[in-house]
C-alpha cells in the first residue's frame, strides 16, 4: 500500500502525504485485493449514476448513523458495516465523493472512531476523477463478506462533545468555525439552501475563528499545499500544531474536513471535531453565543 506516496502529494509536503492518493495511484491500483475504495456523497443518489469501478456505496445517513437516537452507530453495527465492505485489518481503504471530498472525510472520521485507520483519500475526490475522463461504471460490484471484529467506538480523542467544548471555551482554546461567513455573523440560521437544518439562534462559539472549510481546497477539489494551508489555518486564524483545537459547523460533517486538513495535512497533535456543532449550541438554553 502506499508508503511512498506519488510525486503528486508529495510535492504539497504533508506531514502525513500517506493519507492521500492520486487518482494516478488509485488507476494503477483500483485491482488490488487489498485496497477497497468507497464512496461516501452529500448527494447520496450520485453512486447509482456511475461510480469508480468497483468502489462500494457508503449512506452517511443510514450506514454512519443511528437510526433513533443523534449519535454514530454502536460497535456491533459497525462490525456489521465492515464485514459486509469486505474489508479486514489488512486492506487499505479509500474514502472519495463529491463537494471537495467533504462527506469522504465525515466516513472517514467515524471509521477513525472505531480504530480503523488504515485509511487514505482520493484526492480531489470524484470531480477530478471524472474531470480527467477515468472510467465510471453503473455496476455494483460483489464482494466477500470479512470476518472483521470491530472495537468498541473511542470517543475521547477525535470528538468533542457539548460540555468539552463549554470547558475548552472557558480556558480560552482553540476553536476552529467552518461554516459560511453569514452563519458565523449570525445572519444566517442554517447553511445556504437548507432552511430546514437551522438553529434558533445565530452567531458563534466564543472565541471561536471563521475559516470555511472549502477554503482547504483548490478550485479541482485537491486539497491546497501544506504552505497554503499554513497561511490560512497559521498565518490568519491563528493555530499553531501544539493547540488543542475544536473544530464545528453545523452537524460535524463540514469540521470533519477541517479536522482531516489539520491533523493529517498540517500534522496537529490534537484536533478534535465537535459533530452536535451549530444544530446543538444554537439550540441549548443558555450557551453563550458570539455575534
Amino acid at each position: 500500500m502506499p508508503h511512498m506516496p506519488d510525486q503528486d502529494i508529495a510535492a504539497k509536503q504533508y506531514a502525513h502525504p500517506e493519507m492521500l492518493v492520486s487518482t494516478t495511484w488509485l488507476a494503477e491500483h483500483l485491482d488490488d485485493a487489498d485496497v477497497r475504495v468507497l464512496e461516501s456523497d452529500e448527494d447520496v443518489l450520485l453512486y447509482e449514476v456511475g461510480h469508480i469501478p468497483g468502489a462500494l456505496k457508503i449512506d452517511w445517513h443510514s450506514d454512519l448513523n443511528d437510526p433513533v437516537q443523534r449519535d454514530y452507530i454502536g460497535r456491533e453495527q459497525f462490525q456489521a458495516l465492515v464485514r459486509r465492505l469486505g474489508i479486514d485489518e489488512r486492506t487499505t481503504v479509500v474514502f472519495y465523493g463529491d463537494k471537495n471530498n467533504w462527506w469522504a472525510t465525515y466516513a472517514l472520521w467515524v471509521f477513525h472512531l472505531f480504530g480503523v485507520t488504515n485509511t487514505r483519500i482520493l484526492d480531489g475526490g470524484r470531480a477530478k476523477w471524472e474531470s480527467e475522463g477515468r472510467p465510471m461504471t453503473t455496476d455494483v460490484r460483489t464482494v466477500a463478506p470479512s470476518r472483521f471484529t470491530a472495537r468498541e467506538r473511542d470517543d475521547r480523542r477525535i470528538r468533542a462533545f457539548m460540555p468539552d467544548v463549554r470547558t475548552h471555551v472557558e480556558a480560552r482554546g482553540k476553536l476552529v468555525d467552518v461554516r459560511s461567513p453569514d452563519e458565523f455573523t449570525g445572519k444566517k440560521l442554517h447553511m445556504p439552501d437548507y432552511p430546514q437544518e437551522g438553529a434558533m439562534r445565530g452567531g458563534h462559539i466564543p472565541g471561536a475563528k471563521s475559516v470555511p472549510w472549502a477554503r482547504a481546497a483548490n478550485p479541482d477539489g485537491t486539497f491546497r499545499s501544506a504552505a497554503e494551508l499554513r497561511a490560512i489555518y497559521e498565518g490568519e486564524a491563528g493555530l499553531r500544531p501544539a493547540d488543542d483545537v475544536v473544530a464545528y459547523c453545523r452537524i460535524g460533517e463540514r469540521s470533519s474536513h477541517t479536522w482531516f486538513v489539520l491533523t493529517y495535512l498540517l500534522g496537529y497533535d490534537k484536533v478534535r471535531n465537535y459533530d452536535g456543532s451549530w444544530t446543538e449550541w444554537g439550540n441549548a438554553v443558555r450557551a453563550p453565543i458570539e455575534r
